[in-house]
Protein backbone atom coordinates (compact mmCIF):
# COMPACT_ATOMS: atom_id res chain seq x y z
CA UNK A 1 0.00 0.00 0.00
CA UNK A 2 1.29 3.42 -0.61
CA UNK A 3 1.39 6.07 1.83
CA UNK A 4 -1.92 8.88 1.68
CA UNK A 5 -1.17 12.18 0.57
CA UNK A 6 -3.40 15.11 1.48
CA UNK A 7 -5.35 16.61 -1.40
CA UNK A 8 -3.52 19.59 -2.53
CA UNK A 9 -5.46 22.50 -4.25
CA UNK A 10 -3.95 23.35 -8.23
CA UNK A 11 -3.11 26.82 -8.36
CA UNK A 12 -1.18 28.69 -11.60
CA UNK A 13 1.35 31.18 -11.26
CA UNK A 14 1.91 33.36 -14.18
CA UNK A 15 4.74 35.99 -14.40
CA UNK A 16 7.60 37.21 -16.35
CA UNK A 17 10.17 37.28 -13.95
CA UNK A 18 11.94 34.49 -12.51
CA UNK A 19 12.85 35.29 -9.00
CA UNK A 20 8.91 37.18 -8.62
CA UNK A 21 7.34 34.04 -10.19
CA UNK A 22 9.23 31.57 -7.72
CA UNK A 23 8.57 33.33 -5.03
CA UNK A 24 4.55 33.61 -5.33
CA UNK A 25 4.84 29.53 -6.30
CA UNK A 26 7.11 28.81 -3.02
CA UNK A 27 4.49 30.79 -0.71
CA UNK A 28 1.71 29.07 -2.40
CA UNK A 29 3.40 26.06 -1.96
CA UNK A 30 3.63 26.65 1.72
CA UNK A 31 -0.34 27.49 1.42
CA UNK A 32 -0.91 23.35 0.89
CA UNK A 33 -1.00 24.52 -3.03
CA UNK A 34 0.43 22.44 -5.92
CA UNK A 35 1.72 25.29 -8.35
CA UNK A 36 2.10 25.27 -11.65
CA UNK A 37 4.86 27.90 -13.12
CA UNK A 38 3.93 29.58 -16.51
CA UNK A 39 6.15 32.61 -17.81
CA UNK A 40 3.20 33.55 -20.08
CA UNK A 41 -0.51 33.42 -20.87
CA UNK A 42 -0.70 31.00 -23.32
CA UNK A 43 1.29 28.73 -21.33
CA UNK A 44 -0.87 29.01 -18.34
CA UNK A 45 -4.19 28.94 -20.67
CA UNK A 46 -3.17 25.50 -21.58
CA UNK A 47 -2.75 24.41 -17.83
CA UNK A 48 -6.59 25.58 -16.85
CA UNK A 49 -7.92 23.78 -19.93
CA UNK A 50 -6.07 20.62 -18.60
CA UNK A 51 -5.35 20.67 -14.62
CA UNK A 52 -8.84 22.99 -13.66
CA UNK A 53 -6.71 24.87 -10.98
CA UNK A 54 -8.70 26.77 -7.90
CA UNK A 55 -6.39 29.98 -8.17
CA UNK A 56 -4.74 31.79 -10.41
CA UNK A 57 -2.67 34.54 -9.91
CA UNK A 58 -1.08 36.64 -12.84
CA UNK A 59 1.31 39.68 -13.45
CA UNK A 60 -0.65 42.65 -15.71
CA UNK A 61 2.04 42.30 -18.44
CA UNK A 62 3.17 39.57 -19.41
CA UNK A 63 5.41 38.38 -22.33
CA UNK A 64 3.73 37.27 -25.47
CA UNK A 65 0.34 37.72 -26.97
CA UNK A 66 -1.79 38.15 -24.23
CA UNK A 67 -2.25 39.89 -21.24
CA UNK A 68 -2.84 38.73 -17.14
CA UNK A 69 -6.09 40.86 -17.78
CA UNK A 70 -7.16 38.69 -20.74
CA UNK A 71 -5.73 35.47 -19.32
CA UNK A 72 -8.02 36.56 -16.17
CA UNK A 73 -11.60 37.02 -17.79
CA UNK A 74 -10.80 33.79 -20.08
CA UNK A 75 -10.33 32.03 -16.96
CA UNK A 76 -13.50 33.16 -15.33
CA UNK A 77 -15.50 32.22 -18.54
CA UNK A 78 -13.46 28.85 -18.41
CA UNK A 79 -13.89 28.08 -14.81
CA UNK A 80 -16.49 30.48 -12.57
CA UNK A 81 -15.40 28.88 -9.81
CA UNK A 82 -11.61 29.85 -10.31
CA UNK A 83 -10.31 32.73 -7.53
CA UNK A 84 -8.35 35.03 -9.93
CA UNK A 85 -5.88 37.21 -8.33
CA UNK A 86 -4.19 39.61 -10.71
CA UNK A 87 -0.63 41.87 -9.75
CA UNK A 88 1.05 44.33 -11.19
CA UNK A 89 3.07 47.38 -10.51
CA UNK A 90 1.37 49.99 -12.31
CA UNK A 91 -1.95 51.41 -11.36
CA UNK A 92 -4.75 48.94 -10.55
CA UNK A 93 -6.26 48.25 -14.09
CA UNK A 94 -10.08 47.46 -14.47
CA UNK A 95 -10.44 43.82 -13.77
CA UNK A 96 -13.11 41.44 -15.08
CA UNK A 97 -16.01 40.80 -12.07
CA UNK A 98 -14.76 38.58 -9.35
CA UNK A 99 -11.14 39.46 -9.60
CA UNK A 100 -8.81 40.61 -6.85
CA UNK A 101 -6.28 43.12 -7.56
CA UNK A 102 -3.36 43.56 -5.75
CA UNK A 103 -0.79 46.54 -6.37
CA UNK A 104 3.00 45.31 -6.26
CA UNK A 105 5.10 45.25 -4.25
CA UNK A 106 2.64 43.87 -1.57
CA UNK A 107 3.11 41.95 1.76
CA UNK A 108 3.21 37.80 1.35
CA UNK A 109 0.49 37.58 4.22
CA UNK A 110 -2.04 39.65 2.33
CA UNK A 111 -2.21 37.51 -0.44
CA UNK A 112 -1.85 34.32 1.68
CA UNK A 113 -4.61 36.12 4.04
CA UNK A 114 -6.59 36.61 0.72
CA UNK A 115 -6.07 33.22 -0.82
CA UNK A 116 -7.32 31.88 2.25
CA UNK A 117 -10.44 34.44 3.42
CA UNK A 118 -11.70 33.33 -0.49
CA UNK A 119 -10.74 29.10 0.26
CA UNK A 120 -13.51 29.82 3.45
CA UNK A 121 -15.78 31.97 2.03
CA UNK A 122 -15.87 29.69 -0.53
CA UNK A 123 -16.26 26.37 1.57
CA UNK A 124 -19.23 27.63 3.73
CA UNK A 125 -20.98 28.95 0.67
CA UNK A 126 -20.90 24.95 -0.46
CA UNK A 127 -21.70 23.64 3.04
CA UNK A 128 -24.62 26.43 3.09
CA UNK A 129 -25.86 25.28 -0.27
CA UNK A 130 -25.42 21.38 1.08
CA UNK A 131 -27.79 21.86 3.97
CA UNK A 132 -30.48 23.26 2.51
Amino acid sequence: MGSSRPFRSVAVVVEDDPIQREMLASLLEEGHFEVIQCEDAQTADLALAKRHPALLVTDVNLVGAMSGLELARKARQLHPEIRVIVISGRPTPAVPDGVTFFAKPFYPTDLLREVERSEHAEKRSRLHCTLM
